[in-house]
């Protein structure tokens, strides 16, 4: 295990799902909360525990393998919230069947198309109090720790349901995976924001965590960058809200007010525990060094389209968080979730050919950041 990323570990799950035949409907499961084949048998747990039988307002994520775990919520006729896809217009939606729905309906409602067809935002005023958490997972370990697929959308939504109020310390949170995904994931991995869990529901077993590590209470702005901002309104929302309370809202590469450097500047790790990872962006501030943790792809033929780079990427193991596309300047960037995920696939991608073109690949921790400028993040797909 040393010297194992977060990474390693997803490819491990997604390339073992795949080559057992464990993975079900959407596939690949590659960059994605994987469905699997006994899903259903493991949302059977769901309704038999005893926060589930608790539990009043229940937050479901929106992937596959937790549609039945939302059915079972209606069924349940306990108020059911899903997040809005990538967070951009809003937090999340609460699903209101038809009066009268029978058992076939609600499975409807639970569905990706059910959740759009059968929902109203729930706005930052609705004071909600969510009582149990459903989360997506690639890997999880016995002791409660969790890897995403590597966007950080559950972690943000976490703290951001802190920020609001919605969860507290004592808010459960479940996930549902396969056998599989429980593997054993070193402590070092884990960062503040790291949303942990409390149970861990597969097709043949119910593991209590009995975590004791803390969640996030709250959004840590310094994670968060303008970007970011710009595609997520509710954080403008929330973090209007936080500065109106005196707290520290100072984004990602922004400086706060002088003032506030000298005399409120927190030492290391004394801020609020951070609601997302920290990402890179496809633009930073003129004159800032590319992070390290993307790589530069240049030399790409004239003619060449974006799916075609993204076809070689997975077919060498290499595929981004996200891509920044520069087709006209014959070059892009690849956003990896660290450094040592960056630093794999450079060495996956040496010798890559498009057409009759070697490319030229690279660490983009030399470019500067005006060779992005003008590029535009192409973001994966979401699984719902």
């Amino acid at each position: 295990m040393i010297g194992i990323s977060k990474q390693d570990i997803r490819e491990q799950i997604w390339d073992y799902m795949e080559s057992q035949n464990i993975a079900d409907f959407p596939r690949p499961v590659h960059h994605r909360i994987p469905n699997f084949k006994g899903a259903a048998w493991a949302a059977e747990h769901f309704p038999r525990l005893l926060a589930f039988k608790m539990a009043r307002t229940i937050k479901v994520n929106p992937d596959a393998p937790q549609k039945n775990a939302r059915f079972f919520v209606l069924d349940s006729k306990k108020t059911l919230l899903v997040p809005t896809p990538r967070l951009r217009t809003g937090l999340f939606n609460r699903i209101t069947p038809p009066p009268g729905a029978t058992k076939d309906i609600l499975r409807k409602c639970a569905t990706s198309q059910g959740v759009r067809d059968y929902s109203v935002p729930v706005g930052l005023d609705a004071r909600v109090l969510v009582d149990l958490v459903v989360v997506g997972s690639v890997a999880v370990s016995e002791k409660g720790w969790r890897i995403g697929k590597g966007e950080g959308y559950a972690d943000l939504e976490y703290a951001m349901m802190a920020s609001m109020g919605a969860v507290s310390q004592g808010t459960p949170v479940v996930t549902i995976v396969h056998d599989c995904q429980v593997v054993d994931i070193p402590e070092a991995l884990l960062e503040d924001h790291d949303l942990t869990v409390d149970y861990i529901l597969t097709p043949t077993r119910v593991i209590t965590t009995g975590c004791e590590r803390p969640k996030p209470t709250g959004i840590t702005w310094s994670k968060i960058s303008s970007a970011m901002m710009g595609r997520i309104p509710i954080l403008r929302s929330l973090r209007s809200r936080e500065k109106q309370a005196g707290r520290d809202v100072t984004l990602k590469n922004e400086h706060p007010p002088r003032e506030a450097r000298s005399q409120h500047a927190a030492p290391p790790g004394a801020v609020r525990r951070p609601g997302d990872p920290a990402q890179p962006e496809a633009c930073s501030p003129q004159g800032e060094d590319v992070p390290s943790d993307t790589v530069y792809v240049g030399n790409l033929p004239r003619d060449t389209r974006v799916s075609e780079l993204k076809r070689a990427l997975r077919e060498r193991g290499a595929a981004p968080l996200r891509l920044t596309w520069q087709g006209p300047q014959h070059r892009a960037f690849l956003h990896f979730q660290d450094p040592a995920a960056a630093q794999q696939a450079l060495s996956r991608l040496q010798g890559l050919h498009l057409g009759a073109n070697t490319l030229k690949v690279a660490l983009a921790q030399q470019q500067r950041a005006s060779d992005l400028a003008g590029g535009h993040a192409r973001e994966p797909h979401p699984d719902h």
